[in-house]
């Protein structure tokens, strides 16, 4: 199973889209996507990690060829594309088509486990939007607050 998400350029501003709360105005270009729909960018002072499972964006690497080292090892490929997950949705006859990446059935920011058993294939843009809007609702949460409500937009 490959691992790594490749979209055009308007695919990827689609799907990044409501992410800009957290991108800002940083000059990122995205380069791939896990199969989660994490996705990699590439900025002038390194590679940036947006972590759609944590609703995160940092500076990991200091270029490609590090990020690619990284993703070359067997716990690089545990951490930022969930490999072991990714396998298992497998095993479990889900693999996402070519427009696709996984996604958590019921997101762990709500509750949902972090397992094969809870993962879906879903347009990326769709998937990225949808935790785009519910990281940005729930960003200034305390930990362990109860989420009564959220609502996501089209």
């Amino acid at each position: 199973m490959e691992m790594i998400r490749r979209f055009d350029a308007e695919t990827f501003a689609r799907g990044l889209a409501d992410w800009a709360w957290l991108i800002g105005d940083r000059d990122l270009r995205p380069i791939a996507a896990s199969m989660f729909g994490d996705v990699f960018l590439q900025g002038p002072d390194g590679v940036w990690f947006l972590d759609s499972l944590e609703g995160t964006l940092t500076l990991e690497w200091p270029d490609a060829e590090a990020l690619q080292g990284a993703l070359n090892t067997p716990e690089g490929q545990d951490q930022y594309l969930l490999g072991g997950i990714a396998i298992g949705a497998q095993q479990r006859g889900v693999v996402p088509g070519p427009s696709q990446v996984l996604m958590f059935s019921v997101h762990p920011a709500l509750g949902g486990e972090i397992t094969s058993g809870n993962v879906e294939a879903m347009d990326y843009v769709v998937a990225s939007s949808i935790c785009g809007q519910l990281r940005r609702q729930l960003k200034d949460l305390p930990p362990g607050s109860p989420i009564t409500e959220i609502s996501l937009k089209k």
